[in-house]
């Protein structure tokens, strides 16, 4: 069996559509997990209209996905940071800083669509840092970066319920090791800023972590856990998020470009990360929501 989820903002769901849907499906009992923003319901088989129903409704602010009923909540998390856990890329906002903002935002849009080797596009744009204070590192997390809306119930849900958390970025882990201490990673891997006399070198750390390295990280925490791919849930919006998004039992493009979208499992344009907790099943009245917590 297979089960269909729709996913829209809080309040925006037509209870007459994802009934229409059902309906025309053959499913199910429709089952809501949040009134009017969440529903899903089972079907036999993946509808060959699915494709063009999708497109439909994500012209009405409605995601929908499809996945085999069976092992929905998953064990494991594994996620990307910059736009994805956080609403920025990071080194956007340390090139802001710079003063080298639109150099190397539309190096990282094209690295992020798959246009650019990401290597080299990280060499490239770490070089336009070289010369900054490391003291900016903090001021940027204090002033610029901002957590995406859900994650910290996302996290707290599925760690209440077992399961194990990983943050890993192609980013640096002076902003990794604060997101996941905020909201409750069991670990994170990311690349590191090169300094000296606390002056950014304009270098970072080989070997650089990029989309095999995030492959690896799948590979290696699910066998120490001792869990298969199928147990987890991935997350992100590169193309270099790819490799794990295909190879996790749920792969997460979350408001990704467009040429990860054409590639991902499930697809996620309307809701927040909260979203995530609705494709495993949750209901709203099971979310954990923990206290907050500022980043800075």
């Amino acid at each position: 069996m297979y089960t269909a989820t729709l996913i829209a903002r809080p309040g925006t769901l037509d209870p007459a559509l994802a009934e229409a849907l059902r309906n025309a499906w053959g499913g199910g009992d429709l089952v809501w997990l949040s009134p009017d923003e969440a529903a899903d319901f089972e079907i036999p088989s993946v509808p060959d209209t699915a494709d063009s129903n999708w497109t439909a409704l994500q012209d009405q602010g409605v995601d929908l996905a499809i996945q085999t009923s069976a092992g929905r909540r998953k064990k494991m998390l594994l996620a990307d940071m910059d736009s994805t856990m956080i609403q920025q890329e990071c080194i956007d906002e340390l090139a802001e800083v710079a003063g080298v903002g639109a150099q190397v935002k539309e190096i990282t849009a094209r690295a992020m669509n798959g246009e650019l080797d990401f290597e080299g596009a990280l060499i490239e744009r770490v070089g336009l840092l070289r010369g900054l204070p490391d003291t900016v590192i903090g001021d940027v997390l204090a002033s610029r970066i901002t957590l995406m809306p859900g994650g910290s119930q996302l996290l707290a849900t599925m760690k209440a319920h077992g399961a194990y958390a990983a943050l890993v970025s192609g980013g640096f882990t002076a902003f990794t090791a604060r997101v996941a201490g905020t909201l409750g990673f069991d670990e994170n891997r990311a690349n590191t800023l090169l300094s000296e006399n606390g002056t950014l070198t304009g270098d970072v750390g080989r070997p650089i972590l990029g989309r095999e390295a995030k492959v690896t990280a799948l590979e290696e925490i699910t066998a120490r856990l001792r869990i298969s791919e199928a147990d987890v849930l991935a997350v992100g919006d590169g193309a270099n998020d790819l490799g794990m998004l295909q190879r996790a039992g749920a792969g997460v493009a979350l408001h990704a470009k467009p040429s990860v979208q054409a590639q991902a499992k499930l697809r996620i344009n309307h809701g927040d990360l909260t979203a995530l907790l609705f494709l495993q099943g949750y209901s709203r009245s099971e979310f954990v929501t923990p206290e907050a917590r500022a980043l800075a």
